[in-house]
């Protein structure tokens, strides 16, 4: 089935009403998030499963200075609550009129009327409203009041403490996406655009599609064993390097610079998905062009070999 996505919270069409649904951000849409649609679907099998998030995240509103540090983007989001069983999400404008909304009006006016929802679910610490001022005992009383059932879902823990994207974003700014992956059950990813760089890699003898990190979380910089899925559905392995290119000094932003190390065509202005799998090492400079060129062929090389490695066990 189909995951729909609404915008406008004030025009939901009757066939997305009276769902069941998890509150909360799902950045990164990790074990944590899965858990809370599980115990929210268990509790309320009959009626479909449905999410209410937020977009921009509230951080990047309030704190527009802090560096870029989303795991998931809308469209990488919406692709992973899908596979968990999500049909409908309401994916909700976080600007600034909405942020002043109190939660007595989120409640009512957003989850009652606006949505039409009949059952919620959150995590013990959700707070919602002006100020993040409504809290789980407000939501609690003031559903029970609307004839709104509520499923407060404990957080999925480890012997590390809670599973959360906070977690998460530091395994991957350490330099460890294959821990990350195991947190979000599935390798992290990257979608973006595919732009036009310097063509400096086609003259190294390895063509790059060119993806700006954007809103993305950096990770560690380094080159990274990777595949990509183009917009046909394929997935193809590949080699790519994240970081500032020190060795050509371009001064520019860090870049994520993907080769694939089975494909031959244009790929300008599509939108892949690049899902990070090891780190193979991290961004150095080299004496020179043609000691980097050497050095990006032993990449590719220890790539293709991790990512056989990974097909051979299952991975």
């Amino acid at each position: 089935m189909r995951t729909h996505l609404h915008t406008d919270w004030r025009h939901i069409p009757d066939e997305a009403r009276g769902m069941a649904a998890a509150l909360g951000n799902f950045d990164g849409v990790h074990l944590g998030h899965a858990h809370l649609l599980h115990t929210l679907h268990a509790a309320r099998p009959d009626l479909g499963l449905a999410v209410v998030t937020f977009e921009p995240h509230p951080r990047e509103l309030f704190r527009p200075q802090d560096p870029p540090f989303r795991l998931t983007l809308p469209d990488e989001r919406l692709s992973a609550l899908s596979a968990l069983g999500v049909r409908q999400v309401f994916q909700i404008p976080f600007d600034a009129a909405f942020s002043a909304m109190s939660a007595e009006r989120f409640v009512t006016d957003v989850l009652h009327e606006g949505l039409g929802l009949r059952h919620l679910a959150c995590g013990a610490d959700f707070a919602f409203g002006h100020r993040r001022g409504g809290t789980v005992t407000f939501l609690s009383e003031r559903a029970e009041e609307l004839g709104l059932g509520l499923t407060v879902v404990p957080a999925l823990a480890d012997a590390g403490g809670p599973y959360s994207s906070t977690r998460i974003r530091r395994l991957l700014q350490d330099g460890y996406p294959e821990r990350a992956a195991e947190e979000l059950g599935r390798p992290w990813s990257i979608r973006g655009i595919v732009q036009h760089g310097d063509k400096r890699g086609r003259l190294l003898g390895f063509p790059t599609a060119n993806i700006p990190l954007g809103r993305h979380l950096e990770p560690a910089r380094g080159v990274y064993a990777v595949t990509v899925r183009l917009t046909d559905g394929r997935s193809l392995p590949g080699v790519a390097n994240i970081g500032r290119r020190p060795t050509i000094d371009d001064g520019q932003e860090s870049r994520l610079e993907v080769h694939l190390l089975d494909f031959d065509g244009d790929l300008y202005g599509q939108t892949l998905s690049v899902a990070l799998h090891s780190l193979l090492r991290e961004e150095r400079r080299f004496a020179g062009l043609d000691a980097l060129k050497t050095q990006i062929a032993l990449d590719a090389t220890a790539a293709r070999a991790y990512l056989a490695e990974m097909l051979r066990a299952g991975i």
